[in-house]
């Protein structure tokens, strides 16, 4: 004997895998290990040495995250570095494997690459120090300059799915949020300055790296516990 649905049940829909939501995580992890260490280290650094010039004390108001990738914090902050990429790397992949399938595939898969490009970037930062300058500076642009178009992308993507409307509307004032901090980052940032303890481009930085990482962690928590629907229930 066959059972029918009851009139008006909704279809089964089966749940996430639990591994895609505890890889979403990552998103959290990556930038709080990454903060941790900047901000830990940035306060117990003796100084460093660039380019056979000895640079101390060190100031996290002027002088940028990268300075502790060098001296006696240059293992753990690099470590921070590709360790934290890894991570929201990670995170990344999670939270797309949660979103529940909508819009267009292509679409999806470009907005996860974008977005993948920050945790990227983290990563070669740290494998690359700032005395490398140049595939330092294209480490740092990956991981905070990206964000200015990745983030209005994914927002345009999310806001189309189901339980991500209302944070895909909200992640479209990510890019040119993210926009004003780097250009005032690099309005503050100047290398003699910073060398000798002036102005205020680390600051600046601190709170553009902030900025960024925020959204990850929120799109990962988002992610891990499960969007909500109108009614309020979890989508699943």
């Amino acid at each position: 004997m066959t059972r029918t649905a009851p009139v008006g049940s909704k279809p089964a829909v089966p749940a996430k895998p639990e591994v895609a939501r505890w890889l979403a995580l990552g998103a959290v992890a990556g930038p709080v290990l990454f903060t941790f260490a900047w901000l830990v280290l940035g306060f117990s650094s003796p100084g460093y040495a660039l380019f056979g010039n000895w640079i101390s004390p060190y100031s996290p108001i002027s002088q940028p995250i990268s300075g502790l990738g060098l001296g006696s914090t240059g293992p753990w902050m690099n470590t921070a570095f590709v360790l934290g990429g890894l991570l929201l790397l990670a995170g990344v992949v999670g939270v797309f494997w949660t979103v529940a399938p909508g819009g267009r595939p292509a679409a999806r898969r470009a907005c996860a690459a974008l977005l993948a490009l920050s945790p990227l970037g983290m990563a070669v930062a740290g494998v690359f120090t700032l005395e490398s300058v140049f595939p330092h500076l294209i480490g740092f642009l990956l991981a905070v300059g990206t964000p200015v178009v990745s983030f209005p992308a994914a927002g345009l993507f999310l806001r189309g799915i189901p339980g991500w409307r209302r944070f895909g509307r909200w992640l479209l004032l990510g890019g040119p949020l993210t926009l004003v901090l780097v250009v005032l980052f690099f309005w503050t940032f100047d290398p003699a300055a910073a060398g000798a303890g002036h102005g205020v481009a680390g600051l600046a930085q601190r709170v553009l790296s902030l900025e960024v990482h925020a959204w990850f962690v929120a799109m990962g928590l988002l992610a891990f516990r499960g969007p909500e629907d109108r009614g309020g229930g979890q989508i699943t």
